[in-house]
């Protein structure tokens, strides 16, 4: 049984930084895909950072130069590191597993960016 766990998310005001990770038991992990995204009220889910099969790291525009993804795959996690927070990057974020087609989420951890 895959499960995925965030934590790290809360209130910071704008201008601050917040570090998210994400805990993966059960599946594979190595080599496949991950990454975050994120749901604001009202708004679709959306990509914000990820880490292709391949390996390469492809960010939202919204988020470049402000955001970044990492992974150790010794300890199952994926982490985002988010600088220069804006409101609206207000959201609750999601980490992601696709595993054989299949697309895995944890439960989100909400992030309010407000003064």
């Amino acid at each position: 049984q895959v499960q995925l766990v965030e934590s790290g998310g809360g209130l910071v005001q704008p201008g601050g930084s917040l570090r998210l990770s994400c805990a993966v038991s059960g599946g594979f992990f190595s080599g496949n895909a991950m990454g975050w995204f994120r749901q604001a009220p009202g708004k679709e889910r959306e990509l914000v950072a990820l880490f292709s099969t391949g390996g390469s790291r492809n960010y939202a525009d919204s988020v470049k130069g402000r955001f970044t993804i990492s992974r150790d795959n010794a300890e199952r996690t994926v982490d985002l590191q988010m600088n220069s927070l804006k409101p609206e990057d207000t959201a609750t974020y999601y980490c992601n597993l696709r595993m054989f087609g299949v697309n895995f989420w944890g439960k989100g951890t909400l992030v309010t960016v407000s003064a």
